[in-house]
């Protein structure tokens, strides 16, 4: 299984575990790689929009290039929606990090597994 199709199998897992909670969630097609920035998930349910970008690893740390974070923030500010990363580490569950809660690094971001756990939110304490 290639890179791209690990990445897009998290996508669709997170998109089902959103609706399963009354979330409408939709899949950006060709998100990063395309001049317009565009999140990986875009999920409402009326009272919320969030913005999310998926990463999974079976790393101990995932790093971020400055586009992904940078482009995250770009289209939140002009959407109105809400930035989060959501990062799930092997035999984990997902956790979503705040763009605060990321590390800066000198060459662009780092979500590490005990920052992410000490920092990040489980999905039900996100849709609260």
């Amino acid at each position: 299984m290639s890179v791209k199709q690990k990445g897009s199998k998290a996508e669709r897992e997170l998109l089902h575990m959103f609706w399963s909670k009354n979330f409408a969630t939709i899949r950006s097609a060709g998100s990063g790689s395309m001049k317009y920035p565009g999140p990986d998930l875009i999920v409402s349910n009326k009272a919320r929009v969030l913005a999310i970008e998926c990463k999974s690893t079976k790393k101990k740390k995932q790093y971020l290039d400055r586009h992904d974070f940078e482009q995250l923030k770009e289209f939140c500010d002009i959407f109105g929606a809400e930035p989060w990363f959501a990062v799930k580490f092997a035999r984990k569950d997902w956790l979503f990090l705040s763009l605060e809660d990321i590390e800066k690094t000198e060459n662009g971001y780092v979500i590490d597994s005990k920052v992410a756990e000490r920092r990040g939110l489980l999905l039900e304490e996100v849709i609260k």
